[in-house]
């Protein structure tokens, strides 16, 4: 049923679901309409790094932490160029930010990168609604003058095809290739740059966050990023110790139709592979196993894995909408992780083999550093094959 504005003052923003369901609220940032699937996010920091994380493509997000915006936006916590996601949704409206590493507002950082935010929103209502009845399709509208054409938002919802069948690596994967040499950010120091011989590692861009190639750089890497729709030649072409596989958005078995050849010609050779988010379900769809859609996904900063070789607990960051479906693994690929909040797969390993992935980030650190021994373990292995 439609939402009444929370507020006596004229609604300058509208997100309207593809089922009808109207949610007014308060424009900020760009004007315009833009239409996507709507997940929610239960981190309570991060909302560049968010915005920025190329696996938000064709997604809006709405945060069920209220305070986003209050630290402001800094160049430096952008893990890609421009924001990917598709626009943003806030209970309170943000305020001028109060943090020494600030740079810019986010409300024009939002106007100057043309993505639109919507405040003033019951997030606690549209997150349960997610929940009940799955990501939604939604377009979102923000005008200043608060005039909406509703019957075109809703029918404009109701056409998008939605991410089942689409591939979007191929449009946020690098044009072409290049190498990385940045590591962690560090204090008092920030960014460093990697000197001396690493392990050559190459790694497959699907939407590649910056601090992931950060932590495989600190891990004592030499990284050479290629493009998604790199071939098994383009690779071992480079002489690697290493693949990685990145995190990226879309559908897995639509980016698999290129991705999939090419992991099982690297899976032909003896190299250490990793892979993380869509790069672990490249690597399950290379092996022989399926990947389903979620009802909601996986989303935040606090989501609980069990490692189920070592029966501990990590707090990790995860967003992700398809899931690989553990009872499709192949004989000689066991389970390794789990999530505690819903039993499903966070994780692969091939038996007897430096093949492994996970489903979440070990890189966003919200643990702190629960997870960061899966850049220690790819870096064992590449060290442990060069010693053979």
């Amino acid at each position: 049923m439609p939402m009444s504005p929370q507020s006596s003052e004229k609604p300058t923003a509208l997100i309207v679901t593809a089922d009808g369901q109207l949610f007014y609220g308060r424009g900020f940032g760009a004007t315009g309409e833009t239409v996507a699937e709507l997940v929610f996010n239960t981190a309570m920091t991060g909302y560049q790094e968010i915005m920025t994380d190329p696996s938000y493509a064709g997604q809006v997000v709405t945060f069920t932490f209220p305070h986003v915006g209050n630290v402001g936006v800094t160049p430096e916590d952008d893990e890609t160029a421009e924001p990917v996601a598709a626009g943003l949704v806030v209970k309170w409206d943000p305020t001028e930010p109060s943090n020494w590493r600030s740079v810019e507002n986010l409300v024009g950082w939002l106007q100057k990168r043309g993505r639109i935010g919507v405040g003033g929103i019951d997030t606690r209502r549209l997150t349960r609604a997610i929940r009940q009845q799955g990501a939604p399709h939604v377009a979102i509208a923000h005008n200043p003058e608060g005039v909406f054409d509703i019957e075109a938002l809703v029918k404009k919802a109701r056409d998008w095809k939605g991410l089942v069948g689409l591939d979007l690596a191929k449009d946020v994967t690098c044009a072409q290739s290049y190498t990385w040499d940045e590591q962690r950010w560090a204090w008092p120091e920030g960014y460093t740059r990697r000197e001396g011989p690493g392990f050559k590692v190459v790694a497959i861009d699907y939407g590649a966050k910056r601090n992931i190639l950060r932590c495989l750089a600190s891990a004592g890497c030499d990284v050479t990023v290629l493009p998604a729709t790199a071939t098994a030649e383009d690779v071992l072409a480079l002489n690697p110790e290493g693949v990685f596989l990145s995190n990226g958005p879309g559908d897995p078995a639509a980016t698999g139709a290129y991705a999939v050849p090419m992991i099982q010609g690297v899976l032909a050779t003896d190299l250490p592979l990793f892979g993380i988010c869509l790069g672990h379900q490249m690597l399950a769809l290379a092996l022989g196993a399926k990947t389903i859609k979620m009802n909601h996904g996986h989303h935040g900063a606090n989501h609980p894995v069990k490692d189920l070789t070592t029966g501990k607990v990590e707090i990790t960051s995860m967003n992700h909408g398809f899931a690989v479906d553990a009872q499709t693994l192949p004989a000689g690929v066991k389970e390794t992780h789990v999530s505690l909040f819903d039993g499903s797969n966070c994780g692969i390993a091939v038996e007897n083999r430096p093949v492994f992935s996970v489903q979440y980030h070990p890189e966003a650190s919200p643990g702190p550093q629960d997870s960061l021994y899966l850049f220690e373990r790819f870096a064992a292995a590449m060290a442990a094959r060069r010693a053979a």
